[in-house]
């Protein structure tokens, strides 16, 4: 079951801030266990090294190269997209991974912090779709096999507030993901390309102590943990290896019926807010 042999995988944001497991290391150590080559792109060289040295620890560094790469920058990407076709020799998965959150409504948050998150969690989708999809309609005519991109959203995009916490430009954009995804789907859908968003609810990952507790001023950060779990109807947080999983079923021949639509990881979540 989702043998991702002979495939290739671009995944973006694949090291994780601090120690531990975020969605993007978790999504590229999961497909190389499947037999995919992946190639991993993050803004920091040291995340890169670290997903590499727990891949050479499995005996599977073969299947894993990287680059550094600020997936903002069109430069930067379409660089890192031709290394990937140049080393492996195709890309049949995409992977875009890369997020972040910044607090504030309309009135509070700046400017620059708004494009900040347009760019962050949209625009680099966007960038990385640009340069992958015409390897993939390449590869569909020349052999009738396309490729599958998985986009994370979020279930922010859904107007969704943990804790009364309002960040209006990352719900923005993550819907906005969702819809480019959609829309993206339906353009390529007879080109053997397709292109599903997967939508992660509360999780546990190093981002929680790395930017969360500082983002809300949470003086007690197990307190904060402990809160995040209780709000869960499933009365835990989930964590990378959930939301890797949905990737790898979209981005497996198993889901090749599957496009345009999203996979909800929340632990019933969104099901269970007021309505």
């Amino acid at each position: 079951m989702h043998d991702l042999t002979g495939k290739v995988a671009f995944v973006t944001g694949a090291g994780s801030v601090g120690e531990g497991w975020g969605n993007g290391k978790a999504a590229a150590v999961l497909m190389a266990r499947q037999g995919a080559l992946v190639f991993g792109v993050d803004i920091s060289a040291e995340a890169l090294e670290s997903t590499a040295a727990l891949l050479a620890r499995e005996g599977i560094a073969d299947r894993w190269h990287s680059v550094v790469c600020d997936m903002t920058v069109d430069t930067q990407v379409e660089s890192s997209v031709l290394e990937c076709q140049r080393h492996f020799g195709q890309i049949d998965i995409l992977v875009n991974n890369i997020g972040g959150s910044a607090p504030g409504d309309p009135v509070s948050m700046s400017e620059e912090v708004w494009h900040q998150q347009l760019d962050l969690n949209l625009t680099t989708a966007f960038l990385a779709c640009k340069h992958v999809l015409p390897i993939m309609e390449q590869q569909f005519e020349a052999t009738a096999h396309g490729g599958s991109i998985v986009n994370i959203g979020s279930i922010g995009s859904m107007s969704f507030q943990v804790g009364g916490r309002v960040s209006a430009g990352y719900a923005a954009s993550k819907a906005g993901l969702e819809a480019f995804s959609r829309s993206t789907a339906i353009a390529y859908v007879l080109k053997g390309i397709r292109v599903n968003t997967v939508v992660p609810g509360v999780m546990y990952t190093p981002l929680v102590e790395h930017r969360l507790v500082g983002q809300l001023g949470a003086a007690d950060a197990e307190r904060l943990i402990a809160e995040r779990h209780a709000s869960v109807p499933m009365g835990r947080m989930g964590d990378a290896w959930d939301v890797a999983h949905a990737v790898l079923f979209l981005a497996s021949d198993e889901a090749g019926y599957i496009t345009a639509t999203q996979i909800v990881v929340d632990g019933g979540m969104t099901a269970a807010r007021p309505s």
